[in-house]
C-alpha cells in the first residue's frame, strides 16, 4: 500500500540527476519510512482500531487533535488520490496520444475513480485479491530493464528522446521522493480485518520498506549505465525509455505496468481513507449516514461515494502540483501520530505494546525529528507552487485552518460531545 512500483519516479532523476537522484533514494528511507514504519509498528499494533492514525491520535492527544488527524489525511486524500489517474493517463497518452486532447484525459481519470470506487463497495476481500497480483504484474518490466541494461553500457549516450515539459528540479525532485516512500500508515486503517496485527504489521513494515527502496534504486541505477541523459525523464517516460531499452514489447509491458500500478494503488487506497470518516461517524463526529454500510459486503458505501467526488474534484491540477499539496498537508498529519506516540509512552506506560520503538521515553521523541526536517523541504516548494491565484502553502494554510472551523461547528452542534474512545486494550502485566 505505499508502493505502486517505481513508475511515477521520473521526475527525480531530471531534477536531481542519477548520482544524486539514488543518493536521495538511499537516505529517505532512512530518514523518512523507518521512522514513520517504527512508529506505525508500535501504534498499529498496540491500539489495532478501525480508524487507525485516527484512533491513536484521539486517544493520545483527545478529540480535538484526533479530529484535526481525520480532517487532515482526508484533505491530503484528495490530492493524494488524484495523482493515481494522473499518472494513469500519463502512460495510457505514451502509448495512445489521442487521449491528451481536451477533456479525454479527465474523463478516463474520472472513470478510473468510479470503477475503484464501485469495486470497494464490493468489500475489502476483492480489493485484497486484487492488489496482490496487480503488485506482481507492476514489477515485472522492470525485473526486465534490470537485466537488460548491463547489455547496452553507453549505447544510450546520444539517443534522441520525446521533448520533456518537466520543471522539476532538486527540491521537487526531493518532493516527489518522499512521496513514493509515503502512505506507511495507510495500513493502519484496517488493522481490524487482519489476522494477528500484533505480529504482523510491525515485521510487514520493516521488511517493505527494504523491498520498496530496492524497487526504486535498481532501474535507475541500471539505466544510468547506459548513459541517458537525465533530461529524458519525466512523468510517464520509463515507457519510452524502456522501448528503447527493449524494444516495443517492453514499451508496452511498462505502459500497461504504470496504468495497473496507478489503478492498483487507488483502489488499495479508497478501502484505507473510506475506513476514516466511518470510524467519525460512529464516534458521533459526523453525520451518522457516513456510518451507513452495504448490507452484504459491509463496505461503508456512503463514506466511499462522498470521497470519491472530492478525489474527482482535483483530477487536472498537475502531478507536480498535487505531490506539493498532498506532503504539506500530510506531514502536519504526521508530525500528530509522532506526537501521539511519545504522548502515549508518556500517558500510558503500562499499554500492552508488543512492537516497540527503541530508545525509551526518549527514543519516541527523538524518531520524529527526521521527519519533520524533511517537511520543512515542502514548505519550501509549496512557496513556488500556485493554486487559485495564491501560493500552494497558503492554499494549504487555509486548508489546515478549515479544520479548526469545522471542528468549532461541529462541537456547537454536538455540546454534549462525543461517543468515548475505544476501550483500552490489555494493559501489560
Amino acid at each position: 500500500m505505499v508502493s505502486g512500483g517505481t513508475y511515477g519516479t521520473e521526475d527525480i532523476v531530471h531534477g536531481a540527476g542519477y548520482g544524486r537522484a539514488i543518493l536521495i533514494l538511499l537516505l529517505t528511507p532512512l530518514l523518512w519510512s523507518l521512522p514513520t514504519a517504527f512508529m506505525i509498528g508500535e501504534l498499529s499494533s498496540a491500539l489495532p482500531h478501525e480508524g487507525g492514525y485516527y484512533a491513536w491520535v484521539r486517544r493520545g492527544l483527545g478529540n480535538f487533535w484526533g479530529f484535526q488527524e481525520a480532517w487532515l489525511s482526508l484533505v491530503a486524500s484528495i490530492f493524494d488520490m488524484a495523482i493515481y489517474p494522473t499518472l494513469f493517463v500519463a502512460y495510457l497518452t505514451r502509448m495512445f496520444p489521442w487521449f491528451q486532447q481536451g477533456y479525454r484525459g479527465w474523463m478516463v481519470g474520472l472513470a478510473v475513480v468510479i470503477a475503484c470506487a464501485l469495486l470497494n463497495i464490493a468489500g475489502v476481500k476483492v480489493v485484497s485479491l486484487t492488489s496482490l497480483w496487480l503488485f506482481l504484474a507492476l514489477s515485472a518490466p522492470f525485473l526486465a530493464i534490470v537485466f537488460l541494461a548491463p547489455f547496452k553500457v553507453g549505447a544510450l549516450v546520444h539517443a534522441v528522446t520525446k521533448p520533456t515539459t518537466s520543471t522539476v528540479d532538486i527540491l521537487g525532485g526531493l518532493l516527489i521522493c518522499m512521496w513514493n516512500y509515503m502512505g506507511w500508515d495507510n495500513a493502519s486503517t484496517i488493522a481490524t480485518e487482519v489476522e494477528r496485527p500484533q505480529r504482523t504489521y510491525p515485521r510487514a513494515m520493516l521488511v517493505a520498506v527494504i523491498i520498496v527502496a530496492l524497487s526504486y534504486v535498481l532501474p535507475f541505477a541500471a539505466m544510468w549505465m547506459t548513459g541517458l541523459a537525465p533530461t529524458a525523464w519525466e512523468t510517464g517516460s520509463w515507457a519510452d525509455i524502456a522501448g528503447l531499452l527493449g524494444g516495443p514489447l517492453l514499451r508496452v509491458g511498462v505502459v500497461l505496468g504504470g496504468m495497473i500500478s496507478a489503478f492498483g494503488m487507488f483502489n488499495a487506497l479508497v478501502m484505507s481513507y473510506s475506513r476514516l470518516p466511518l470510524a467519525m461517524a460512529q464516534d458521533g463526529m459526523l453525520p451518522s449516514v457516513f456510518a451507513k454500510l452495504q448490507k452484504k459486503s459491509r463496505a461503508p458505501w456512503v463514506a466511499i461515494i462522498a470521497l470519491a467526488i472530492g478525489w474527482a474534484m482535483c483530477l487536472g491540477l498537475g502531478f507536480a502540483r498535487l505531490v506539493t499539496l498532498d506532503i504539506l498537508i500530510y506531514g502536519v498529519s504526521l508530525m500528530l501520530e509522532f506526537a501521539a506516540l511519545a504522548f502515549l509512552r508518556f500517558r500510558e506506560p503500562q499499554l500492552k505494546r508488543p512492537f516497540r520503538v527503541p530508545g525509551g521515553r526518549l527514543g519516541t521523541i527523538l524518531i520524529g525529528i527526521p521527519p519533520a526536517l524533511l517537511l520543512g523541504f515542502s514548505v519550501l516548494r509549496s512557496e513556488h507552487e500556485s493554486v487559485l491565484g495564491m501560493s500552494s502553502f497558503a492554499f494549504g494554510m487555509i486548508l489546515i485552518a478549515a479544520g479548526v472551523v469545522a471542528y468549532a461547528v461541529n462541537h456547537a452542534l454536538k455540546p454534549r460531545g462525543w461517543s468515548a474512545p475505544e476501550p483500552k486494550p490489555d494493559m501489560a502485566a
